[in-house]
């Protein structure tokens, strides 16, 4: 299994990359957590990856980090849920925001990613709970996570400047160090709407 490679961006679209390693051009599926955190990355990167062979491809699945490729192996051994399900999850939700989804029952956060529904919400807290909680220290020594009043209310005021529900828990979620308060949160969310 080709388990990481390190090379050149050659080519690069929200959802994939084609990555220059040693003249061999691979490509590679990423999530949107992963391109955003590829962006401003000059020369040389290095990309987590996960085989998937199939009848008719081999495809390869990058990541930025450890944690966020651990938990897509962790979802897509959910019932329900294939490469590319686990990697919508993984645009709309970093790895620590979906752990905290999850430990905390959050089906809203949850069913505002593309393609799940309440059942498959619900199916993904009863089955990723353990699992979630077993993936580890580096998680557990993430910063706290956002009240629930806080986000929903920033979460409102996108919507109402115009920003789909999907678009706004997004930015929320992939805010770095989320403020304290609506308003600083809002101004956070919106920087990172406009980075798109």
């Amino acid at each position: 299994m080709i388990g990481r490679l390190t090379g050149s961006v050659i080519e690069r679209t929200p959802g994939a990359l084609l990555l220059d390693v040693s003249g061999v051009g691979y490509e590679v599926e990423i999530s949107l957590t992963t391109s955003a955190a590829l962006a401003e990355v000059e020369g040389s990167v290095v990309i987590h990856t996960h085989l998937v062979v199939r009848d008719d491809a081999h495809l390869l699945y990058g990541f930025a980090t450890l944690d966020e490729r651990e938990m897509f192996r962790t979802l897509i051994r959910v019932n329900g849920v294939g490469p590319k399900m686990a990697l919508g999850i993984l645009s709309g939700l970093d790895a620590v925001s979906f752990a905290r989804a999850v430990l905390g029952d959050d089906v809203k956060a949850l069913t505002a990613l593309p393609g799940v529904g309440k059942k498959t919400a619900e199916r993904l807290i009863i089955e990723m709970r353990d699992k979630v909680e077993m993936l580890g220290a580096s998680m557990s020594e993430a910063p706290g996570p956002v009240t629930t009043d806080i986000s929903e209310d920033a979460e409102s005021a996108l919507i109402g400047l115009g920003y789909k529900t999907q678009e706004a828990a997004r930015a929320i979620a992939q805010v770095e160090d989320p403020a304290d308060d609506v308003e600083t949160l809002i101004r956070q969310a919106l920087k990172v709407l406009m980075t798109k």
